[in-house]
């Protein structure tokens, strides 16, 4: 009788051995099934590979479209590997409902968070028109360039040079109201090139140049000015009549110290490019009559500075002025031999014999 409990409680207990093992066995293949379940979500959401270079894509999204939706299209365009994965990270990450409709370029290689992010900003894909303003217009010659190009109306931009709201720049409000200044923001729109939404106002655009001027201002320059007893705008002013002197710029500091002496010693600053600004066209070459045309900005008539900007200086010409060249120059000459550079001279006895030269009567 002993032997047969024995027996049986040895059975019992290989029976038991052998069901522990069972289970164990099942647990390991459940902990591979899971950990190859997951290490398979970790692939379908890794970024796709765009063949080694980046691959740029425009997706529509339209208006009311599902995640899953979303997703689709995303998978169709090879963004992501995987919908019903992107799916459900989506519901984790709780965006779902913040994805915005709209047209988007996506790059091949980015994450899903990358994805994610463009569409909850709605970073879409916007209309927009490129246009270049080069350094030396003035402020009709903008306005006439933008106007050939459809994107403004001539005589309304003209009016919101001088009569919009810009209060947002502090360096606006600084602009003195003097007698006999033709536009307001003169010398402040900032030549660059500019992009811009199709369908911009005449104030959208006004403050976009505006902004580049302030982003290209330097605080600093205020503290160098100061030693010449020159505020902003006197030094706009000067720049852009630098601006419309000199073709080369590694002369503009030269042209600023010319007139930096001219100014110190109370001289008439004598500037050609105020003249064409009078005229209000550009002409090869100004007549002695020209020079006598009444007006605020001819520098052969008035002493100082005109009474505001006669175009949009570059940064070169900015530059220029903040830091002219230190020399006795008086005067200067275009040299007439292609290059674009001038003569300097320090007598107006040497001044004219450079001017005889540049006309090749030497």
């Amino acid at each position: 009788m002993e032997e047969k409990d024995r027996t049986s409680k040895r059975r019992r207990g290989s029976r038991g051995r052998k069901v522990i093992a069972a289970l164990l066995v099942l647990l390991l293949l459940f902990a591979m099934a899971g950990g190859a379940a997951a290490f398979y979500v970790y692939q379908q959401m890794q970024p796709v590979d765009g063949g080694g270079q980046v691959v740029e894509k425009q997706v529509t999204i339209p208006s009311g479209s599902t995640v899953l939706e979303i997703a689709e299209l995303l998978e169709q365009q090879g963004l992501i590997r995987n919908a019903t994965v992107f799916r459900y990270y989506v519901r984790a990450k709780g965006v779902g409902s913040q994805l915005q409709a709209g047209t988007y370029r996506f790059q091949t290689g980015v994450t899903l968070d990358q994805l994610l992010d463009k569409m909850v900003r709605g970073e879409v894909v916007k209309d927009t028109v490129r246009f270049t303003i080069p350094e030396g217009l003035n402020v009709e010659q903008i306005a006439t360039t933008l106007a050939q190009q459809g994107l403004v109306d001539k005589q309304a931009f003209l009016r919101e040079v001088n009569e919009g709201d810009f209060s947002q720049f502090s360096f606006v409000a600084s602009i003195p109201r003097k007698e006999g200044r033709k536009y307001r923001l003169e010398g402040y729109l900032f030549p660059e090139t500019y992009e811009v939404n199709k369908g911009a106002s005449e104030h959208e655009i006004i403050v976009k140049m505006l902004a580049q001027f302030e982003k290209e201002w330097k605080p600093e320059w205020l503290e160098e000015l100061a030693k010449r007893k020159l505020s902003m705008d006197e030094a706009v002013t000067l720049a852009s009549i630098v601006e419309r002197e000199v073709v080369v710029d590694k002369e503009r500091p030269l042209v600023a110290g010319v007139f930096y002496n001219r100014l110190r010693d109370e001289w008439l600053l004598e500037s050609c490019a105020t003249v064409q600004f009078v005229l209000g066209k550009q002409r090869d070459r100004i007549l002695y009559e020209d020079l006598k045309v009444e007006s605020p900005y001819n520098t052969y008539l008035h002493p100082g500075l005109p009474p505001g900007p006669i175009a949009s200086p570059g940064r070169a010409s900015l530059e220029a002025v903040v830091r002219p060249a230190e020399h006795d120059y008086y005067f200067f000459v275009t040299k007439k031999d292609g290059s674009s550079e001038h003569y300097f001279s320090k007598t107006y006895e040497e001044h004219l014999a450079r001017d005889a030269k540049s006309r090749g009567s030497w």
